[in-house]
């Protein structure tokens, strides 16, 4: 009599087990052909709408694209912790829907603030090249970084699952990095939005994250939530 051992992902749900294997295919993809010298974070990374960079495939690329091991890693571990429960809950259709379109609400807003800050320096949302180069050095040190830096990673999408999380399991009581003791969703997600929101406004030098994005991400979840009126089981673990 021969005994068969599950497989360890055998109880992921379907689209977040997939969206895993993508994320991983493309990391171990972009080491393969930077060590070719070929960028496929430039070219499947997304950039501001007026950039020379900008292709309309990268609105959905850049979402399985990641900047560095560390960046992956969490994000994958994210969407494996919180996903898992979300897609249970809402059925994996649906919540393939949730996460595309919270990836999309992240880089909308991003590029809202972008708009923003092109439209201080130059007048407009796109830059006419006259403006800009005659643009002080911090325009142009801005502008350059918002036509040719391209933005990666799922983390808009995780921001919306970790808002669907604590919508649907407010009580859930969660371990944070450097808190000793678990905290319960409803109190620790919030201050995480509202940490992001002043970074984002601050713009500390170095600061390379997307802060709006996440906010996006998060933006567009909690609308989501609310508009498919989604709740969790009556018999659903707390």
């Amino acid at each position: 009599m021969s005994t068969f051992r599950s497989s360890p992902f055998s109880n992921i749900p379907p689209v977040v087990k997939n969206l895993l294997i993508i994320n991983i295919i493309f990391f171990i993809a972009t080491a393969i052909f930077e060590s070719k010298g070929i960028s496929l974070i430039e070219l499947l990374g997304v950039y501001y709408f007026d950039s020379p960079k900008f292709s309309v495939w990268q609105l959905i690329t850049y979402m399985f694209m990641h900047g560095g091991f560390a960046h992956i890693l969490f994000n994958m571990f994210a969407l494996f912790t919180f996903g898992s429960t979300v897609e249970s809950i809402m059925g994996s259709k649906r919540f393939l829907n949730f996460y595309l379109i919270t990836g999309l609400g992240a880089l909308a807003l991003q590029m809202v603030v972008q708009a923003i800050e092109i439209y201080g320096f130059t007048g407009g949302i796109i830059i006419d090249p006259a403006t800009y180069q005659s643009a002080d050095t911090k325009a142009i040190k801005t502008l350059s970084e918002i036509y040719f830096t391209p933005m990666v990673g799922a983390s808009g999408a995780i921001f919306g699952l970790l808002i669907a999380f604590g919508m649907l399991f407010p009580n859930a009581e969660l371990f944070i990095m450097f808190i000793p003791v678990p905290v319960k969703a409803k109190f620790i997600i919030p201050v995480y939005i509202l940490l992001e929101f002043f970074l984002g406004v601050a713009q500390f030098a170095g600061d390379s994250i997307a802060h709006f994005a996440h906010l996006g991400g998060a933006l567009f979840g909690f609308i989501l939530v609310k508009l498919w009126n989604l709740k969790r089981p009556g018999n659903f673990y707390e």
